[in-house]
């Protein structure tokens, strides 16, 4: 009875230092953000939209983490209206698991595809289980990870989101310089009332709004017309670089192909996308652990997340006319950009926005001169790329945009400014890491 007693309480010792020790690994959150990724791109969620899905999600995800560890602390208070989360009972409990259950919960309730997303928390949670985690742990995790995923929903559903949805449709102000759709679909404006959500770190959407661009002009001396002229040249004689560069960071969730009489659509990653697929990428050559990760996950999505809506406020008051619509009127109707005109104002580029606050953030956390193979865009056919840091990415998404034939300068270099102000603010404001 003895020697029984003796192997039942070393193989419960060995099976509960298994899960244990699964507890740092990240696999669960990398995989997450990847399944979540692709859920974003088959639902063809435009870039606002899905940085506010991603944000939300990995929020409570570093919430659940942060009150399991001496090294990070929680959000509450610095972010806005944010009030924190419940804290665990007594019951045994797995954080890495409740975390995960989190962030799938946020993310079913706020892509269409909810079953898909259903699938994927069953296909992780099948591997805490292959790692030995028992199930009234599993079962425990969960019942908090809901707790905490219900809370967070209350907060998301105050972020003005829903009466977004309600407003009327944008009217076009038809005025020369203005923007008016572009072919080849001539879609409808894209989140026109961003400026409305509520900000995360900065107090208001404008605060960081950009210099005003040139002043409209056909007069061939103009700053304006230059600007569109060199968007033409360029995109004339792009050399092969400079044409991969252009594919490399397209990041169009919605590409539409004409055959004929037949339309469809080409389904890409967004731009925070890509940047959060960077942040994964880091974080792996890294070795970081599931919390670690989950801390730049999260700072990741908030500059991307207040980013677009600073850009966004920018677009609609500007209203910039885009290089397509110019020069197809006023300097030669045969051309046509590289990359396909997204469905929204010119001014400024919300690549150079978000790439370059989320570049600002990164470097914060890994430092600069950080190497990295960028293997984003290999599920869409492009090749990987070297970067020797963030913020040379950041430049390199940001002038691409010029090469696409889509912005003009002005709003690839004051978006840039605009990005940077954003990244400084919210690692000024925002402590995530202990003392």
């Amino acid at each position: 009875m003895k020697i029984y007693l003796f192997l039942f309480i070393c193989i419960s010792t060995s099976a509960s230092a298994q899960w244990h020790k699964s507890e740092n690994d990240p696999l669960p959150l990398h995989r997450s953000q990847k399944a979540l990724s692709d859920i974003i791109v088959s639902d063809i969620f435009s870039p606002p939209v899905a940085s506010r899905i991603f944000v939300y999600a990995n929020i409570a995800v570093y919430e659940i983490q942060a009150k399991n560890n001496n090294q990070f602390q929680s959000l509450k208070g610095q972010l806005n209206s944010f009030n924190g989360i419940p804290n665990a009972d007594k019951k045994q409990i797995s954080y890495s698991v409740a975390a995960t259950y989190a962030y799938w919960q946020i993310g079913k309730r706020l892509v269409f595809s909810e079953q898909v997303a259903l699938d994927s928390l069953n296909s992780i949670l099948s591997w805490y289980k292959a790692k030995g985690y028992p199930d009234t742990v599993v079962q425990n995790s969960i019942l908090y990870g809901k707790t905490v995923s219900d809370t967070v929903l209350k907060w998301v559903d105050q972020d003005k989101y829903k009466e977004t949805r309600k407003l009327r449709r944008y009217s076009l102000v038809k005025q020369e310089g203005n923007w008016a759709p572009t072919p080849p679909g001539y879609m409808a404006a894209v989140e026109p009332y961003w400026n409305r959500i509520r900000p995360l770190v900065m107090k208001t959407a404008d605060q960081f709004k950009p210099a005003a661009p040139p002043p409209y002009s056909k007069d061939k001396n103009s700053a304006f017309y230059i600007n569109a002229n060199e968007v033409y040249a360029v995109g004339k004689n792009l050399n092969e670089k400079q044409l991969d560069i252009a594919k490399f960071w397209d990041c169009n969730p919605f590409f539409l192909n004409l055959n004929g009489h037949m339309n469809y659509a080409t389904k890409k990653i967004s731009p925070g996308a890509h940047w959060i697929s960077i942040t994964g990428i880091a974080c792996k050559l890294k070795s970081f652990n599931y919390v670690q990760s989950s801390f730049a996950y999260t700072s990741t999505c908030i500059a991307l997340f207040d980013a677009f809506i600073s850009c966004w406020d920018e677009k609609y008051r500007s209203n910039y006319i885009r290089p397509e619509t110019f020069i197809d009127a006023n300097i030669d109707e045969n051309w046509r950009p590289i990359l396909q005109t997204p469905p929204f104002p010119e001014y400024p580029s919300g690549h150079s926005v978000a790439s370059t606050s989320a570049a600002y953030v990164l470097t914060k956390i890994f430092g600069d001169n950080f190497k990295f193979q960028d293997n984003t865009e290999t599920d869409f056919g492009l090749p990987v790329r070297s970067f020797t840091s963030f913020n040379q990415a950041a430049n390199e998404a940001a002038i691409s945009r010029l090469y696409g034939g889509i912005h003009y300068r002005p709003a690839i270099e004051n978006g840039q400014i605009q990005g940077r102000s954003i990244g400084a603010y919210q690692t000024e404001k925002i402590k995530m890491k202990k003392d």
